[in-house]
């Protein structure tokens, strides 16, 4: 023995060696798991009737009720349990061997079914998204269609039971649907049994005969008689038939006819996928139950419990004591019987319908069920219960396991074309995911339209991703369904695939953020030359962007194309200019990359300091290292400006600087100098790849340098009354901005003692009060003038000078008389609004380019230390590659600012129009003099 566990708690044992196969089993386990040959009715030549269909959520709809009816027996329980013998799928069969009767039960539960639609309905909410329901709901019908085919290939006789008494035309489709599938499996279903000890005929059509259907209806309450008429002069004649039986025959004409009409039922029989009996009943109504099913069971319990006087006291047990109990309660599977008085025929009950068309199996007559006027006779083959089974495993291992033992084997490879077959069912069954799809379909060319409108022939990702944006817009006003999903993804195919098509549009942007104008193409390697016919062609970046730019000096003047990269931008246009204008000129040479091998790499982005980490060094720096002090008083203070508000210059360790409240214009200090990082030993192996910052790598130098440092000639070179002498200068706008510089101070009482001369006239004697009245002695102060100029360019090459923050320089003539200490002890923004604007809505700014330094003959330093922010934090600070450098006296310097700013990570962009310019600035602190 062996056994297993009941969904109810009670335990079926299949007896194998006794008599009696106790209660029903799963068929996975009385055809995978049992051994026939230990069954004492191996022999026993058995019917095979095949239960299938929908039930109602009332008591004893279920379809297991049938087979309690049938075997006069209480073979399953009144009630469903939660856990339907251990199932996982909610699709599965319980088998149910009669022996009695000789007569083998397939009960087939799926979703049809309300209990486990419920079952299906709470897994769906709990672990299924909403997005793959559909999905679900179609693969359960998958598993029961092909539950149902195996029902069809190993059954003699199949119940469609349906909760109604009216057919649910939907059965039309899913026969046509599972008679296709049959007939495209058939061929592996052959290679199956092959080997099986059954008949020539049985191998043939992989089925034992072709299968009766007979149809089971619930009234439900449906069918109601009238009351008859109280009036006793007019007399109803008798009718022959009831009116179950009249409903009974007119669903038996309905169905016929919808059957031959959609060619499921033919003449031949043997091609069909089912037959029904042309002289036999083959539909069958049962009466409804009472509609409130607790007073159903208080009835059934009361009646139960009455113990009448004919029955005996000792109580009975076993098959007699159910059918009492049967009998009593009188279930909905009953026979219903009429009068016989009223001249009506008597009908017969649900085993006496069912019995008449076993018998013929039973007695091995088979079914006549072929039609016409050349009927062909269908074979028929009554097999015993071993032999049923050997070819029943092997199909359920097929059709419902899909079990494969390997894909090299016979069977796997007959499996997998039994599982490729089932695409026939979604066209048949799937009726919804057909309109869905048709309805997608006639979406996609809509959509398509809606994506080419207004494009131009070659566009951006930006482009490509809004315009395909508003054809998924247009789309799902008008697909719906569970295809949606799919004609999705084929409009996402196919607007890409229009888009890379010749229609792609160069993705590079320039440093001054405008994207190429070529479409998508490559690069020339060195030495290459463009080939714009190639496929992808190989081309340069180009924006059609032109502006005009200054040389380093300023003093000439040339078109140039919008840069893609560093090196075009700050250092090649620039090397254009050498031989004609600035190559003769003296300049401070910035220190940059020298390799000492032959293939050098350039720095990883991950050695990068953080910005956080800069700043914390930059302070325990500070405090580590002293600041000397002021050895002399700037211009301010001889102006009456205090020395607090003033402050010392505190030299940083990093060029960038960060703390510009400790620069101050104009001081002069003398402190302590200490190592910076370019005069550190540089590496010789790796280069920097952008410019140098407060964020990149320490020990790193460019390829080449960004800044520039020129000696335009001597001091007496700038005429203070004329300005510069250069071109392309707004009127008014070319002048310096005069910058006094204290070289020593001291008071005229000094230089009377010193002298030891009379006094001079109105002059008192030191220690007394004169007539004058004056506390105090005046100072005379030797000062030296330098220059100073922040030069401005727009992209048109109109230049000018600014004399403080967003202030343009205007003078009528005469010099300038403002003085040069606000700018230095401001932050000067990097970009202003240029003078003259377009007719476009569209601002046009104005760089700073270059800073003009008139250094004096005298005996003094003058520092020049320029720190760039070019953006918001935590955009890093720039600075030339040489942080702190002394210009030489008597001389006119020109410092060329880097013409655009790139990190390793990118590059720092011009402002939008809508961002602030305040953030774009040179910070203070750029000039500081120190005298001698």
């Amino acid at each position: 023995f062996f056994f297993l566990k009941h969904c109810s708690g009670s335990k079926y044992c299949v007896k194998m060696k006794g008599r009696v196969m106790g209660s029903p089993i799963p068929a996975r386990v009385l055809l995978l798991e049992s051994d026939p040959e230990q069954a004492s009715w191996k022999d026993d030549e058995v019917c095979v009737v095949g239960i299938f269909g929908k039930s109602s959520f009332q008591v004893k709809s279920e379809k297991c009720s049938l087979i309690n009816t049938l075997c006069d027996k209480q073979a399953f329980p009144l009630f469903h349990e939660e856990d339907q013998d251990g199932q996982q799928s909610n699709t599965f069969i319980q088998t149910y061997y009669n022996q009695e009767n000789k007569v083998l039960y397939l009960i087939l539960t799926s979703v049809c079914d309300t209990y486990q639609l419920m079952q299906a309905c709470t897994d769906l909410s709990d672990h299924i998204p909403h997005a793959e329901a559909h999905e679900f709901w179609k693969s359960e019908e998958k598993m029961y269609c092909m539950s149902l085919l195996y029902i069809f290939c190993v059954c003699h006789i199949v119940l469609l039971v349906h909760p109604t008494c009216s057919f649910d035309i939907t059965y039309d489709r899913l026969f046509r649907a599972l008679d296709n599938l049959r007939q495209k499996v058939l061929p592996s279903l052959k290679m199956i049994i092959k080997d099986c000890a059954v008949g020539k005929e049985w191998k043939l059509n992989c089925r034992p005969c072709p299968p009766r259907l007979l149809f089971v209806f619930q009234l439900n309450g449906a069918l109601k008689l009238e009351p008859k008429n109280q009036d006793s002069s007019v007399i109803d004649k008798p009718k022959k038939h009831s009116p179950k039986r009249r409903l009974q025959h007119a669903l038996e004409d309905q169905i016929y006819r919808i059957f031959r009409k959609s060619r499921v039922l033919t003449n031949q029989s043997i091609n069909c996928l089912f037959t029904v009996p042309a002289n036999q009943a083959f539909v069958y109504v049962v009466p409804g139950q009472d509609e409130d099913p607790i007073g159903m069971l208080i009835g059934m319990l009361r009646s139960t419990c009455t113990i009448k006087e004919s029955e005996p006291l000792v109580p009975m047990t076993g098959p007699r004591r159910y059918q009492s109990m049967r009998y009593a309660r009188q279930p909905s599977f009953t026979v219903e019987s009429s009068s016989s008085s009223s001249g009506q025929l008597v009908d017969c009950t649900l085993k006496e319908f069912l019995w008449q068309h076993v018998e013929l199996v039973l007695a091995k007559k088979g079914f006549d069920d072929s039609v016409g006027r050349n009927p062909q006779p269908s074979h028929f083959e009554l097999p015993t219960y071993k032999k049923w089974v050997s070819v029943a495993s092997k199909l359920f291992e097929a059709v419902i396991d899909g079990k494969e033992d390997g894909l090299a084997s016979l069977n796997g490879e007959l499996t997998l074309k039994i599982q490729g077959q089932l695409k026939v069912l979604e066209g048949f069954l799937d009726a919804d995911t057909k309109f869905s799809e048709n309805r997608c379909q006639k979406a996609l060319p809509l959509a398509h339209s809606a994506y080419q409108s207004n494009l131009p022939h070659n566009y951006t990702t930006t482009v490509h991703k809004n315009q395909l944006t508003q054809a998924l817009r247009v789309y799902s006003q008008h697909a719906r369904g569970p295809g949606f999903q799919k004609y999705a993804v084929q409009l996402h195919e196919d607007c890409y695939k229009f888009w890379s098509n010749g229609h792609q549009l160069c993705e590079e942007r320039s440093l001054t953020d405008q994207h190429c104008v070529h479409k998508f193409h490559l690069l020339p390697k060195q030495g290459e030359k463009p080939e714009p016919d190639r496929n992808p062609p190989v081309l340069y970046h180009n924006s059609r962007a032109r502006t005009t730019s200054s040389c380093n000096c300023g003093r000439k003047q040339a078109p140039r194309d919008d840069p893609f990269d560093i090196k075009a931008a700050n250092y090649d246009f620039y090397q254009l200019f050498d031989e004609k204008c600035c190559g003769k000129l003296d300049r401070i040479h910035f220190p940059v990359f020298q390799p000492s091998t032959p293939d050098p790499a350039p720095a990883r982005n991950e050695t990068c300091l953080a910005p956080q980490e800069s700043e914390g060094e930059k302070l325990r720096e500070k405090e580590i290292h002293t600041q000397a002090e002021s050895t002399g008083l700037s211009l301010a203070l001889s102006l009456g400006q205090s020395v607090d508000s003033l402050g010392t210059y505190q030299t940083d360790s990093h060029a960038g600087g960060e703390n510009p409240e400790a620069n101050i214009q104009g001081g002069e200090a003398k402190g302590e100098k200490r190592p910076s990082l370019v005069d550190r030993q540089a590496s010789t192996v790796e280069y920097l790849p952008g410019m140098l910052h407060s964020n990149c790598p320490k020990g790193l130098l460019p390829k080449f340098s960004s800044w520039s440092l020129i000696k335009l000639g001597p001091a007496k070179t700038y005429n203070f009354h004329t300005g510069l002498d250069q071109q392309s200068f707004i009127p008014g706008t070319s002048y310096l901005m005069p910058w006094d510089i204290v070289i020593r101070s001291r008071s005229e009482d000094e230089v009377d003692l010193d002298t030891n001369s009379w006094p001079a006239p109105n002059k008192a004697i030191p220690g007394k009060r004169g007539a004058s009245g004056m506390g105090r002695s005046r100072r005379r102060d030797d000062v030296a003038r330098a220059y100073v100029g922040y030069e401005y360019e727009d992209s048109r090459g109109r230049r000018f000078m600014s004399s403080g923050p967003d202030k343009m320089m205007k003078v009528m003539g005469g010099g300038p008389k403002e003085s040069a200490l606000k700018a230095l002890n401001s932050d000067m923004p990097l970009y202003i609004l240029s003078p003259s604007q377009g007719r476009g809505l569209k601002p046009h700014y104005a760089q700073l380019m270059r800073l003009f330094i008139v250094v004096p003959d005298a005996p003094l330093q003058i520092i020049l230390t320029p720190q760039v922010q070019p953006g918001p934090p935590p955009c890093p600070i720039f600075y030339p590659e040489k942080q702190e450098i002394t210009l030489p006296p008597d001389g006119l310097w020109v410092l060329r600012f880097p013409y655009a700013y790139v990190t390793e990570r990118g590059p720092c962009y011009p402002p939008k129009e809508n961002q602030q310019l305040l953030s774009y600035k040179v910070l203070r602190g750029i000039l500081k003099s120190v005298p001698q």
